[in-house]
């Protein structure tokens, strides 16, 4: 049997970094009260934005999926309803910014990303909730309060982000 090395770049210590980042965001926000059961201010998705528009698509996927599979293995809820939450809006946020990363950045900034993917988000949780965990189309009703939220932190998380990136350009 023969030894094989891994070897570790640069790129993989940065995606560790901000996945380290983004889960102790993840941990805090956790111990946040919400008024409403399900609306978080997602404040780890400041660094999810930060690491696409520091460095690229690909940095960011690969810190977000960390970020929600680390935590959920933290808290005890990995492979629990949390956990498929967390994942589908995710991905669904992920998804939606590889759909218009290649949009004309002239009419689409990082305000505008932020919203989609948080509105993405959201879409991507109900999609759960309706199909799994309340199977009834009274879950709709909640909608506007949720995209009225996924709006509001969308566009708190783009500003933090915005102003991060101005403290910290690209090299």
């Amino acid at each position: 049997m023969t030894l094989s090395t891994i070897n570790i770049s640069d790129r993989d210590h940065q995606i560790a970094k901000l996945s380290a980042i983004a889960i102790a965001l993840s941990l805090v926000e956790f111990f946040f009260p919400s008024p409403i059961p399900g609306v978080k201010p997602g404040i780890a998705n400041i660094i999810i934005l930060y690491t696409i528009f520091k460095f690229d698509l690909r940095m960011g996927i690969w810190v977000s999926i960390i970020r929600v599979f680390v935590t959920s293995i933290i808290l005890g809820s990995f492979l629990s309803p949390t956990f498929f939450l967390s994942l589908s809006g995710a991905l669904l946020s992920l998804l939606s910014l590889i759909i218009f990363r290649n949009l004309n950045p002239k009419y689409f900034s990082l305000i505008s990303f932020s919203l989609i993917a948080s509105l993405a988000h959201i879409i991507g949780q109900f999609v759960i909730v309706r199909l799994w965990i309340i199977p009834h189309n009274g879950i709709f009703y909640l909608l506007p309060i949720f995209i009225l939220s996924a709006f509001i932190f969308g566009l708190v998380n783009a500003l933090v982000t915005n102003k991060l990136l101005q403290l910290n350009p690209k090299k």
